[in-house]
């Protein structure tokens, strides 16, 4: 699809596709973190004591990233200073978990010991299985059977990819480097090739895909915004540095023994705050995720909105058209047929230009709710 510049075809999705697909990421993210900690109290292998201390250490986790996170905003401190706090505040909250973590098994012993990373000691196949995968050694009728969810894997892999690349060089952000002002599609066909080739490499030795990672990639864009008094974005500083030191610090746990040692100390608990910290960190800023608080909220004294002009009863049905995109996205995930859930993101596209179409959302009121 590189080759052929099928990236062209992103030109079609536009916000409601977006909204829809940032917000699921996000929910599965919150929903991994709350089902893990929920685990901790009813699985027979634990104790009532160690799944109080998941509890206390992922929601410590998550409200020490999420309150550092948000001293950007204050008053507090020097600008300097809140603003170098509030890029660590999800450092320092895993640092605070894991010393909460670390005197509960001080303190209490075995009792209040929580589970931590598996990791493996050394640098290898987990199994012992060759590096290579003996793809032949399979039978013929299962290299066939394959298609099917290699075809939607693809599917999903160049929705994923290119729905976080619009995401991340949206114009909000008011990125100017290396693309034409307000194009979302410049440097995607590049990308998916080098995620191509990558996909395959990591496929034929039996290594974990690399995938967008969605929430993680808005969560850097965002690190990397300025702001001026009012809160509102001014520019985003583009460089390179980050992105290649996270992936350097990423290789270096995977190929070398001390730094994997390093995160086996890390309490599973830990991680759960993070997740839930990064799931509820990519909602701020999704319009869809703004007009669902502004169903609970009294419009005779909220704020105004960008699309206060459409009429509430359409916002409303706008609204409630993605979240049931939404609950079916989760619902075709979850279920047997799984492996058909690219499809339904595949559908949100056309989904939105028959809405315009058809008149169950006029033109004019689509405009401002879809706007990029």
């Amino acid at each position: 699809s590189s080759i052929t510049s099928a990236s062209n075809l992103v030109k079609y999705l536009t916000r409601f596709t977006d909204e829809i697909f940032s917000t699921l990421i996000s929910f599965i993210f919150v929903v991994e973190a709350v089902q893990n900690i929920g685990r901790s109290f009813t699985n027979p292998a634990s104790t009532f004591t160690k799944g109080l201390m998941t509890l206390i250490v992922a929601v410590s986790t998550y409200v020490t990233a999420n309150t550092l996170r948000g001293l950007r905003n204050t008053v507090y401190f020097t600008e300097g200073v809140r603003k170098n706090i509030s890029n660590f505040g999800p450092t320092i909250g895993v640092l605070a978990g894991v010393l909460i973590a670390n005197w509960a098994k001080v303190s209490q012993g075995a009792a209040a010991t929580l589970p931590s990373l598996a990791i493996p000691p050394t640098f290898a196949t987990t199994s012992g299985r060759p590096w290579l995968i003996p793809i032949m050694d399979l039978p013929v009728w299962a290299r066939w059977g394959a298609f099917l969810p290699a075809l939607m894997a693809t599917v999903l892999l160049f929705l994923d990819q290119n729905i976080t690349v619009r995401l991340v060089n949206n114009p909000q952000y008011k990125m100017e480097k290396g693309r034409r002002k307000n194009n979302m599609l410049d440097g995607m066909h590049a990308d998916l090739l080098v995620i191509s080739i990558l996909t395959f490499i990591t496929s034929i030795i039996g290594l974990p895909w690399l995938v967008a990672a969605t929430v993680r990639s808005i969560s850097h864009v965002r690190a990397l915004s300025i702001f001026d008094s009012a809160g509102k974005l001014k520019s985003t500083i583009e460089q390179r540095i980050t992105g290649l030191s996270i992936h350097s610090l990423i290789g270096a746990c995977v190929l070398f023994d001390k730094p994997r040692a390093i995160l086996t100390q890390i309490p599973k608990s830990v991680l759960m705050g993070l997740f839930l910290f990064l799931g509820t960190s990519a909602l701020p800023g999704n319009e869809m995720w703004e007009r669902m608080k502004e169903l609970f909220k009294d419009s005779k004294i909220a704020p105004k909105e960008r699309w206060s002009k459409v009429p509430t009863k359409v916002t409303m049905l706008f609204t409630a058209i993605q979240m049931g995109c939404l609950g079916a996205m989760v619902y075709v995930k979850e279920s047997p047929i799984g492996v058909l859930f690219p499809v339904v993101i595949a559908m949100l596209a056309p989904l939105r230009f028959w809405l315009e179409k058809s008149g169950v959302v006029k033109k004019e009121y689509m405009d401002i709710l879809d706007e990029e």
